[in-house]
């Protein structure tokens, strides 16, 4: 079976994201032709739905891993619901990027999110989320978010129990909002704060640090006792100030230092204004993009006939696209908004990007917050 990660480790963050018109966007273009049959009832019916980037194709995600994800992948995530009032179906998509993601995964989904959107008669607020920097409205369509090393082709579904590779899951956080994400293999890994399952197979062992609480506690039981009955394996539930320290649990972890990881730091909070509004604009036959104020943004800030982009600094960014905008200008919202993250090393924070005339609770915010 394959290492739990890609033969390369790469990292979306190291590209500037130019795209458009690159030999990403040229192969996705190939590869799309004139349809793309995944989007095949797309949006048609409140709910959501998934698909998984492969070799610059987009491919359904099985719903029972829906809320399950990879590091090195990226993902499209529409969610569709009734708009009170309308009759109307509100629509969000997203495009999750695993941390390992490579450049090609990460500008596919991208280029396919706008594809979508078109299809889509350009009715849905466009996201971009970042692994373990994900927005609360992304968070909100999952019980609980779970990330897995490597890709989805590395991954435990159809694997024959003497194929399973030993790995380490992370619980944390409260009520429904506890994350699991798998760990270094290593008793380093271990936090007194939170709950791990060791899975090796067939034998299932649940750690409940001392200062876990209930909610990390019952999350975990309830994914045991899942993978238990798939499994038909054999599970223990440890205790750690009640756990001697020759238990085989420990004895299973090995002592080496932690696997060198990318830091997930950049610049702190404090290296950007709390709140910054710029305009993206070709009037002058160029596409710029200039600061135009700081602080609070009022509907009286924003033109019909440009792009801005509004700099929240816990809220993310918002790329807010008027109804007379030039193409160029509505076509290149979204790579300003990370390039200008890129080069102030706040890539993590949520991209929004939203017309003119839809609602979005989240901008609102941000411009008076």
């Amino acid at each position: 079976m394959a290492g739990l990660r890609k033969a390369k480790k790469y990292n979306w963050k190291d590209s500037n994201m130019a795209l458009f018109g690159s030999d990403v966007e040229k192969e996705v273009k190939k590869s799309a032709a004139q349809t793309e049959p995944a989007w095949d009832g797309a949006g048609q019916a409140p709910g959501i739905q998934i698909w998984r980037i492969v070799k610059f194709q987009v491919t359904h995600w099985p719903k029972e891993q829906y809320g399950q994800f990879y590091d090195g992948d990226s993902y499209i995530v529409l969610k569709t619901t009734d708009e009170p009032g309308s009759g109307e179906l509100a629509l969000h998509v997203h495009f999750w990027i695993g941390k390992y993601s490579s450049q090609d995964e990460y500008g596919t989904a991208a280029y396919k999110t706008v594809e979508l959107d078109t299809l889509l008669d350009d009715r849905a607020v466009q996201h971009r989320e970042v692994q373990g920097h994900e927005s609360e409205l992304f968070k909100s369509y999952f019980n609980s978010i779970m990330i897995l090393k490597g890709g989805a082709e590395t991954g435990f579904r159809h694997v024959a129990p003497e194929e399973y590779k030993p790995r380490l899951l992370h619980f944390s956080g409260v009520r429904s909002r506890v994350e699991v994400v798998e760990v270094a293999f290593s008793k380093r890994s271990l936090k007194t704060d939170d709950v791990f399952i060791l899975d090796l197979g067939r034998d299932l062992y649940q750690w409940n640090g001392s200062g876990s609480n209930k909610d990390e506690r019952f999350k975990a039981m309830s994914f045991l006792s899942n993978l238990k009955i798939e499994r038909k394996a054999t599970s223990e539930t440890l205790e750690e100030d009640m756990l001697h320290p020759e238990h085989k649990f420990y004895a299973a972890l090995p002592e080496t230092e932690l696997e060198d990881e990318d830091s997930d730091d950049e610049a702190g909070e404090d290296s950007i204004e709390d709140k910054l509004l710029y305009q993206l604009s070709d009037s002058s036959g160029k596409l710029a993009m200039s600061q135009v104020k700081t602080g609070n943004v009022t509907p009286c800030d924003l033109k019909s006939e440009d792009v801005f982009l509004l700099l929240h600094k816990s809220l993310g960014v918002f790329v807010w696209v008027g109804k007379t905008t030039s193409e160029k200008e509505k076509k290149n919202g979204m790579t300003y908004a990370h390039n200008f993250l890129h080069d102030r090393k706040q890539c993590y924070l949520p991209i929004t990007v939203v017309r003119e005339g839809q609602q979005s609770a989240d901008l609102s915010l941000a411009m008076t917050a």
